[in-house]
């Protein structure tokens, strides 16, 4: 079927993506002329800008996937190549050579898909020399393409009644695949090269499938992304630190961190062996992006059984500001996982026993909290699968259900050993230890991790649970073991095994479970993860633990969204620190429990606050309570962007904003005084991700609203003065009320 609408300049696909026949190139719209010009406004402060489309050039020789952000561009003959990679925001091309757009090893053998050879010089590519380019021998050839809408990667069912801003899924925007075909020394097979391009955001998804065109072949590996990228830096001589490609990629193959840049395994930056030319006297200049697993993935395909790579994500930066790529990555997070955006406030109870169970229940209905945890140490275990002990659990969510409060409990999977025939296997000497990330783990795909997945699903679905917190989750062990029943050998078992962990995080987000999982595992549907802290911090005097956390959140929302990432509160004691460390009895401590909700909430950052009770005299209710309600009333703007001010260290004002132009209160600073005099200072503060461009209309917490005038860095002067160890907010318009 034949996409195509000639009145918008966009292509609009009415059904999906894999029930579209291949299209001929001329039945594309061409690529408008203003995508090939700079955009006027700012996408990150635009609403429903920068539609996505499928086009093509007028010599019917490449399509296009643009939004006017960004634009790639695939010849499609003799072979189909990447030609182009601009990022329209900036003029600037990021692609210097053309490559193949995957490489596939199919029983022992290396084959280019698509791609074209003759470029004379690798440091940049002349539109006169792609016209002369040919095929590259003994290469998978292009066969032709189909067109789409994008597809949700799995089923999301929300947690939260209220979304933030309800964020659609998936990500509106278009769908390509280029379609190959293996040349006759190949095994006969096929290969789909995937594109997705999303409106309103330079970013697009690249995966690819194979397929068995006859008898089943095996896949030893794959390359998803190849890019010959231009260089952010050349020096002649070694460079310790090079500045990376203004170019942030990362896959859904991720684990073992709390941090994108640890937890991409599958992401490379390496230097190009094609790149003779370059001003690196030993060619070593990090230019060449490679997206491949690490181990495998080593999977036999049967016929009618295609394989399925894991997804890249490339975002084309158009500043080298920190703070604006830290927007630009934020935003990326909201349209490709927006199952992020949901931020309940969560207890972790201390005990698992019934009647503790129902009084975390009640104390978190009666302040506002809307998820109770079973945390870890609570005696609760997601492995007991007897009835009479599910049935427990039924009961206590069906309750907590009258309360409008949302039950689950946690779980312990990697950092244990389980036994010898189900740990993962060391290839160095046939047995477990010695080599697993936390020593020893078990293998997902032995018996026992089978088991262990069966467990979670029966307890979950029997029982009604709807939140989860899954700790030392899959750190990427491969095993070596050829008698786990998951997996046949050491290289198809790390990839059998993130397959067995990202199938269940779906499961979950299909049934509405709200995952914790200290992993970076948000594309493959976990919701939040430790915004980054130590914990053995939390065993210290509570005066530190004030600014230090501040600290941590200033420092883990350059990466994350305030809702992203959690904190912890200890209640009660936490490993160490005794009375000076921990905040119970609550009503003894009311200062500073009030100050660490204030810091919290006024982030828009939830915390594991673990403990018996949430109060413990009506004077503390009323101030959890309050906070709550301060935090809900504002809740739109604090789960907002954070725009970092001032970083705290006890030694003066520190102070965070929060942004968003697309709503009516479009800022939010939060202040905060450590010291033990007030503070009165005058503050710079720039506004121009609030949206607001003349003048703004600010009011210290309830107080009336004042007129500023906005200079022509989108600059105000905000006169403060906090009292003493505490905090003060401005609410920000553009309307005065």
């Amino acid at each position: 079927m034949r996409c195509l609408n000639t009145i918008l300049p966009v292509l609009v696909c009415l059904v999906s993506l894999s029930k579209v026949q291949a299209t001929e190139i001329n039945s594309l719209p061409l690529l408008p002329r203003e995508h090939f010009e700079q955009a006027r406004t700012d996408w990150l402060l635009a609403k429903g800008s920068f539609k996505a489309g499928i086009y093509r050039l007028s010599n019917n020789k490449e399509i296009i996937l643009s939004n006017g952000l960004l634009r790639r561009h695939f010849r499609i003959y003799p072979n189909a190549a990447t030609v182009a990679l601009d990022c329209t925001s900036t003029g600037q091309s990021l692609l210097r050579s053309v490559r193949p757009e995957a490489i596939v090893q199919l029983e022992g053998k290396h084959y280019p898909v698509g791609g074209l050879i003759g470029q004379p010089v690798h440091n940049y590519l002349k539109q006169e020399w792609v016209e002369a380019l040919t095929n590259q021998p003994g290469s998978f050839e292009f066969s032709g393409f189909e067109t789409g809408s994008t597809r949700e990667r799995f089923p999301w069912k929300k947690r939260l009644e209220r979304m933030p801003a309800d964020p659609p899924w998936p990500p509106p925007g278009v769908g390509l695949t280029l379609n190959f075909k293996s040349p006759t020394n190949a095994p006969p097979a096929t290969v789909q090269v995937h594109y997705e391009l999303y409106d309103g955001i330079p970013l697009l998804c690249k995966w690819i499938t194979v397929s068995s065109a006859g008898s089943p072949v095996q896949l030893e590996t794959f390359k998803a992304e190849i890019l010959a990228a231009t260089e952010a830096e050349s020096e002649v001589e070694a460079n310790p630190r090079w500045e990376m490609p203004n170019l942030h990629v990362e896959t859904d193959m991720a684990f073992a961190a709390m941090e994108v840049k640890g937890a991409s395994p599958a992401v490379s930056w390496g230097p190009d062996p094609l790149y003779e030319t370059q001003v690196h006297y030993e060619k070593q200049t990090p230019c060449l992006l490679e997206c491949a697993p690490r181990i495998g993935p080593g999977q036999r395909i049967e016929p009618g059984k295609p394989f399925e790579s894991f997804r890249v994500f490339e975002l084309l930066h158009d500043s080298t500001d920190r703070e604006r790529k830290s927007l630009q990555l934020r935003r990326m997070y909201r349209t490709i996982c927006p199952w992020v955006t949901e931020n309940p406030l969560i207890f972790h109870a201390a005990s698992s026993r019934e009647e503790s169970v129902r009084k975390a229940i009640d104390q978190a209905s009666e302040t506002g909290f809307e998820m109770v945890l079973m945390t870890f140490g609570s005696g609760f275990n997601l492995e007991n699968t007897n009835s009479g002990y599910i049935d427990i659990y039924r009961k206590l969510s069906d309750y907590a259900a009258t309360k409008k409060i949302a039950l689950g409990g946690y779980s312990l999977l990697a950092s244990r050993s389980v036994s010898a025939e189900d740990d993962v296997v060391n290839p160095k000497t046939g047995k477990p230890g010695g080599f697993a990330r936390f020593g020893n783990s078990p293998c997902l795909e032995s018996s026992w991790g089978q088991n262990y997945f069966a467990k979670l699903r029966e307890f979950y679905e029997k029982a009604n649970l709807s939140v989860l917190e899954h700790d030392g989750s899959y750190p990427g062990d491969a095993c070596a073991s050829t008698n786990h029943a998951g997996h046949h050998d050491y290289e198809d078992s790390q990839w059998n095994q993130w397959r067995k962990i990202t199938g269940f995080y779906q499961w979950c987000r299909a049934r509405g479970i709200y995952l914790n999982v200290p992993d970076w595992y948000y594309l493959a549907g976990s919701t939040k993860c430790a915004m980054g802290y130590r914990e053995d911090n939390w065993s210290l005097p509570r005066a530190e633990q004030e600014i230090i956390e501040r600290q941590n959140i200033f420092d883990g929302t350059w990466t994350k969204t305030p809702s992203m990432g959690w904190m912890f509160v200890p209640l009660m004691q936490y490993k160490g620190g005794g009375d000076a460390a921990t905040i119970e009895p609550l009503k003894d401590h009311l200062d500073h429990y009030q100050q660490r909700l204030s810091n919290l909430l006024g982030a828009g950052v939830q915390a594991c606050y673990r403990g018996p009770r949430l109060y413990d005299t009506e004077e503390t209710r009323l101030v959890v309570q309050k906070w709550v309600r301060w935090y809900k009333k504002y809740r739109d703007i604090l789960d907002s962007d954070i725009i970092h001010g001032r970083r705290a260290d006890g030694r003066d004002l520190d102070w965070i904003l929060h942004v968003n132009p697309t709503l009516p209160t479009c800022g939010l600073l939060m202040a905060y005084n450590p010291l033990t005099t007030p503070v009165e200072r005058n503050l710079r503060v720039n506004l121009y991700y609030t949206g607001l461009t003349d003048r703004a209309y600010v009011r210290e917490q309830e107080n009336a609203a004042k007129s500023f005038v906005i200079d022509r860095d989108f600059n105000i002067t905000l006169p403060v003065k906090i009292p003493p160890r505490s905090t003060s907010w401005f609410i920000m318009t553009g309307k005065k009320k």
